[in-house]
């Protein structure tokens, strides 16, 4: 199913490729660091050669579009486009007219952190409205499909390989900088996906399930489901109460346990995104905060 081109994913991608570039100009090549994938393989090209950065990431990626256009999908193809050329514009603009100087060269940890953090919510903003850089992207797909390669590790042999490259004109140090920089930017990205929201999920067994329930919805104002389950031991069908709450409230909720049932099994886990009523909709189904 195609869904309609949407003008909020294009302003992000655009958004998020202004960020991305900003980074690269401003603490990449500022301070001689690499980078993964074909941004890494432009930097090679402006280190070695002088090679305008704006200029061979479109050179590399456009043979790629009518490879994998096809492969992508309508929309996808378009955000990839966007997103390309939304990278390539700005590496333009901030090359020539930004007034900004930002000089790390003696904290080079420092320059190493910004790089990872502007590239990170720069690609991952562009990947969370539906766009992508294109580039290895699009490889990990291709090889995917034809050779039943695994996507995630295709992409990180591709960033091992280009980092290895960069070797010819990085020194120890900037190499060591430069993994830091593509950590923090990879953590960055995981937080972006995700959602900034963080909470936690606890699965409650208990012979007392429904009154747990009842004062889960009473005290905290929060929804619970109780789900089947069978006893790999006893066999015995069991109720095991779900719930998502924030992570303020754990203490609350240990307390309502504790009250109705003390030997109750209990287990709390990490929640990185929560959609829907009590979180991102009120209870008339609007969402919050607009």
């Amino acid at each position: 199913m195609t869904f309609p081109i949407r003008s909020k994913n294009v302003f992000f991608i655009l958004f998020g490729s202004a960020i991305f570039s900003f980074g690269v100009v401003h603490f990449n090549m500022a301070n001689n660091l690499a980078e993964g994938g074909f941004t890494g393989i432009t930097l090679i090209l402006y280190f070695l050669f002088h090679i305008d950065p704006s200029y061979s990431n479109l050179a590399l990626n456009i043979p790629l579009f009518f490879v994998g256009w096809k492969l992508l999908g309508k929309n996808a193809f378009i955000y990839t486009m966007i997103g390309t050329l939304g990278v390539s514009l700005f590496l333009f603009l901030f090359q020539r007219y930004s007034t900004l100087t930002i000089n790390l060269k003696q904290d080079m940890p420092l320059a190493a952190l910004f790089a990872g953090v502007f590239i990170g919510i720069g690609l991952g903003i562009i990947f969370r409205f539906g766009g992508t850089t294109g580039g290895v992207d699009i490889i990990a797909r291709l090889g995917h499909k034809f050779f039943g390669w695994s996507m995630g590790k295709t992409m990180f042999m591709f960033d091992a390989v280009v980092i290895t490259m960069s070797l010819v004109y990085l020194n120890y140090k900037e190499a060591m900088y430069t993994l830091v920089a593509v950590f923090v930017g990879a953590r960055v990205i995981d937080f972006m996906q995700e959602g900034a929201y963080a909470g936690k999920a606890a699965m409650i067994i208990s012979e007392k399930n429904t009154e747990i329930a009842a004062l889960i919805m009473k005290e905290l104002d929060r929804g619970a489901t109780l789900l089947s389950a069978k006893g790999s031991f006893t066999g015995s069908q069991k109720e095991v109460l779900y719930c998502v709450f924030a992570r303020n409230e754990i203490v609350r909720l240990k307390q309502v346990i504790e009250r109705v049932d003390p030997h109750a099994f209990v287990t709390v886990n990490d929640v990185h995104e929560v959609l829907g009523e009590g979180f991102t909709l009120d209870s008339d189904k609007n969402p919050i905060g607009i």
